[in-house]
């Protein structure tokens, strides 16, 4: 199977698994659930879940039903933060993912709301795995993961970088405060659900450290991209509209730096990260092919 394929049939099984966590559009507050559930299946990559379900693999993981819940739960968390990022008082978006936005559809209210509930779903999701734990030592994975997915999307992680980017926005900045911004607000969920997967699977704590330290580098690599083509891509590839960042007076690498040379350090950070993914790889007697092709796709994505 080559690699489109894999992904293709990756991204379907993920579907299927965020559906089956999704929440149901019952009861007398059935219009948040369907608002949740409107951004929720609204497609994308699913990279987040990927990541994990891969690093899992890397590692040998075996018990799926401990990282199932937190596959969905990691999707939901990163749904809830898009659906905040679009609203008026943030980037005032009008499209995410080829779809109109959660507030243009459901209003400011309801957006807002499905995005508190994604956010307290997910960790009620996340909880669903301390059913499928048997013993003492899944049971200290499953209290170690829950650890990491409430501190990465937290203050220390994705929240506090968009604190510092909104207070920045329209103020001339230089690298290390774009660095400390994306660094959390972007690479956050992306050491999340990598640091996830491996711990599921059982990897050590030099291992899982030395994950954290590859996937945020693959966190800033993705969010330069993202800047790159936010001002080379159009609406109808990248699902979204574009020039959003200048609308929005906010500093970018590409406006930093340029687009030749943002090009440039998405593949040095790639690369970087691949190097010490190989270097886990060599030591442990691990491999996972299919995890090194996704990382290397992401230097070329066009959406």
């Amino acid at each position: 199977m080559g690699f489109k394929e894999g992904l293709k049939k990756r991204t379907e099984t993920i579907e299927g698994i965020i559906r089956e966590y999704a929440p149901e559009e019952t009861g007398l507050y059935k219009n948040v659930c369907r608002a949740m559930n409107y951004s929720l299946m609204a497609g994308g990559k699913r990279l987040r879940p990927m990541l994990m379900q891969e690093t899992w693999r890397l590692f040998g993981g075996k018990e799926e039903k401990l990282l199932q819940p937190f596959m969905a739960a990691i999707e939901m968390i990163h749904t809830y933060s898009l659906i905040h990022d679009d609203l008026p008082a943030l980037d005032n978006d009008d499209y995410r993912r080829g779809k109109k936005t959660s507030h243009k559809v459901f209003g400011e209210a309801m957006a807002i709301l499905a995005g508190d509930g994604l956010l307290n779903y997910a960790f009620e999701t996340a909880c669903k795995a301390m059913d499928a734990v048997e013993d003492e030592k899944q049971l200290a994975k499953v209290a170690q993961a829950l650890r990491v997915l409430a501190v990465k999307p937290g203050l220390a992680g994705m929240l506090g970088g968009q604190v510092v980017d909104v207070e920045m926005e329209g103020k001339p900045i230089g690298k290390d405060v774009l660095d400390f911004i994306h660094e959390r607000k972007t690479s956050a969920l992306i050491e999340c659900s990598m640091m996830i997967g491996a711990i599921l699977a059982g990897a050590g704590g030099e291992e899982v450290t030395g994950i954290e330290q590859a996937a945020r580098k693959i966190g800033l690599a993705f969010q330069i991209q993202d800047d790159i083509l936010d001002v080379t891509s159009s609406l109808e590839v990248l699902g979204k509209p574009v020039y959003s960042d200048e609308k929005n007076e906010k500093t970018t690498y590409v406006s930093l730096m340029g687009i030749e040379a943002a090009a440039g350090q998405v593949e040095k950070l790639s690369n970087d990260a691949l190097s010490i993914i190989r270097g886990l790889c060599d030591a442990g007697g691990y491999a996972n092919p299919f995890l090194e092709e996704l990382l290397k796709a992401l230097i070329h994505r066009k959406k």
